[in-house]
């Protein structure tokens, strides 16, 4: 019987690699120039952990300083390493960071646009605060807006509507939120003296006929001076009251009529006088139906 002959398996050699043969053309410095400001980073962060902890090793060991002296240089070489550690970051990545400003920016501006009218409110209640045009409570005129201001925010002026142009000084019961951003285009006037007493106009219109007008004019104005009279002494220091706070002449507290034609050839009979607001609408009723007996009574003769 033949016995097989089995080859005997030689180790590997394994060649020592020369060192003395490598030259920089051999390494790969794709990854450290990819990732530069990372490799500066750590260099920067090493350094100065390195460069302060000896010099503060240096001040501690140093045999002749005293100890609040020591604890004075130690603090003051923190703040001094603290200080170039953030230029040096700054300066490493400014290109990153010049980017990152532009984003910034870009990105205010366009918040801007999405929130300028959120912000003229906000301006707005800034030139409200400022000048203080009214208060909770006050009555105003705001652009076409009117009414009572109930509530006053950052953001906007809610008010309870009343019919002032109506000439009934009630509420509506209707409400009007007014943004402040209103406040900076539109002009806003303080009716607040009107809540009390108000110079009331209202206009009686008829078609031109035989009745003269001048002749009811007087009995219209003892009328008015007789439905006025309980309240009259308290119209005329009230009257001045408001004028020397608004330092200007207003009309009232004598009630005054005028009589006019208008281009259709309407008589047009326009009563004026100062009253409590409350009671405008009530004395307005009693002078036309005074007007329409006297008006009937002429032309009946």
């Amino acid at each position: 019987m033949i016995d097989k002959v089995v080859p005997l398996m030689k180790e590997p050699i394994v060649m020592p690699f020369d060192f003395s043969q490598l030259t920089l053309s051999d390494f790969d410095f794709s990854v450290v120039k990819d990732h530069l400001e990372i490799f500066l980073t750590v260099i920067w962060l090493v350094l100065s952990y390195i460069i302060r902890r000896f010099t503060k090793r240096a001040i501690r060991l140093h045999p002749t300083l005293e100890h609040d002296k020591k604890r004075q240089r130690i603090n003051t070489l923190d703040n001094i390493f603290n200080l170039l550690l953030v230029v040096g970051f700054i300066l490493i990545w400014s290109s990153e960071l010049q980017n990152i400003a532009i984003s910034i920016a870009a990105f205010m501006v366009a918040l801007v646009l999405a929130t300028k009218e959120f912000i003229a409110c906000i301006v707005g209640a800034f030139y409200r605060a400022s000048t203080r045009p009214y208060q909770v409570g006050d009555w105003v005129r705001i652009a076409n807006y009117e009414g009572e201001v109930t509530d006053s925010d950052w953001l906007s002026t809610t008010l309870f509507e009343v019919d002032l142009k109506g000439g009934s000084y009630g509420y509506t019961g209707r409400t009007t939120v007014i943004p402040n951003s209103v406040l900076l285009t539109h002009t806003v006037q303080n009716l607040n003296y009107m809540r009390r007493y108000v110079t009331h106009t209202f206009s009686i219109s008829r078609l031109t006929d035989d009745v003269n007008l001048f002749e009811i004019k007087g009995k219209i104005l003892d009328k008015i001076r007789e439905y006025s009279e309980h309240f009259h002494e308290v119209a005329i220091r009230y009257n001045s009251l408001i004028e020397k706070r608004l330092d200007i002449k207003i009309s009232g507290p004598e009630p005054r009529v005028r009589i006019t034609t208008s281009p259709e050839g309407y008589n047009i009979f326009t009563v004026s006088l100062f009253c409590p607001t409350e009671e405008a609408m009530v004395i307005e009723q009693k002078v036309t139906e005074d007007f329409m007996s006297f008006w009937f009574e002429k032309r009946a003769k």
